[in-house]
């Protein structure tokens, strides 16, 4: 089997060793090789990051204040959708990378370390802050402010550099 076969191929069966793409949509090749400089690159997260911070926090606040589920799941929730719309955008738009299976791979662990640091800071913060209308808010600043900068550095770094 080809690893250059067309992405909207039908996936191939796990036994034969290839595990499928995840479902994106290809990046324009033309596009893809022109390289996206330092400046752009951390304007374009920022961008990124403030659109999917605004789907987390939109999220984890309606189903906590709204919905009544438990803080930690409500955050648990929100960062999972949260995070895969970064990763969608930072993929085709931020670092203008092809799809990757080692670089989805990598965003698994990544995604997986960033979210126990999310979530277990946003706890702690909620936990430890006053009973007030600015605690949810706060604690979810703190968590992602924490998680945006491991991601940018291990996603420029390390992630977006595999192939």
């Amino acid at each position: 089997m080809s690893s250059d076969r067309p992405h909207s191929e039908e996936p191939t069966h796990h036994l034969e060793g290839d595990l499928p793409l995840p479902a994106e949509l290809p990046l324009d090749s033309a596009v893809a090789q022109q390289p996206v400089p330092l400046g752009t690159q951390m304007v374009r997260f920022v961008v990124t990051g403030g659109l999917s911070a605004i789907v987390d926090f939109g999220l984890y606040a309606l189903l906590y204040a709204v919905v009544g589920v438990h803080v930690d799941i409500a955050k648990a929730i929100s960062f999972v959708v949260g995070t895969t719309t970064a990763y969608l955008l930072n993929r085709r738009w931020t670092f203008r990378a092809p799809p990757s299976r080692s670089r989805f791979a990598a965003v698994v662990v990544l995604y997986a370390t960033t979210f126990a640091v999310q979530v277990g800071l946003n706890s702690i913060m909620y936990s430890v802050l006053p009973d007030e209308w600015w605690r949810l808010p706060a604690g979810f600043v703190v968590a992602q402010g924490t998680a945006t900068v491991i991601n940018f550095v291990v996603q420029r770094a390390v992630i977006f550099k595999l192939r």
